[in-house]
């Protein structure tokens, strides 16, 4: 089965729904069923989404493009520097 991408909000829509259903009794197997997602998908947006809004997993969305960019840069930089290095070293 291939693998489907599901929209931060589509996710945390199905873990309320989850939610719902778990609170009413009804077993993890049966409603990781019924959503159409494996319990270790369930474990993991639950570990990753469990109980924020659409607005914060936004803005974390947002962070983590800004961490990343950032992290490209700071390598960038680094790569910049050890060039400079060696070619430093090279002249005396």
């Amino acid at each position: 089965m291939p693998r489907k991408r599901r929209a931060a909000d589509e996710i945390i829509r199905l873990l309320r729904e989850a939610e719902i259903e778990l609170g009413s009794g009804s077993p993890l197997g049966g409603v990781c069923q019924k959503l159409g997602i494996s319990e270790q998908t369930y474990d993991r947006w639950r570990k990753r989404y469990g109980g924020m809004r659409v607005d914060e997993v936004k803005r974390l969305r947002a962070l983590e493009l800004e961490n990343q960019r950032l992290r490209k840069l700071v390598a960038s930089q680094a790569l910049d520097i050890q060039i400079l290095k060696e070619a430093l070293e090279g002249n005396f």
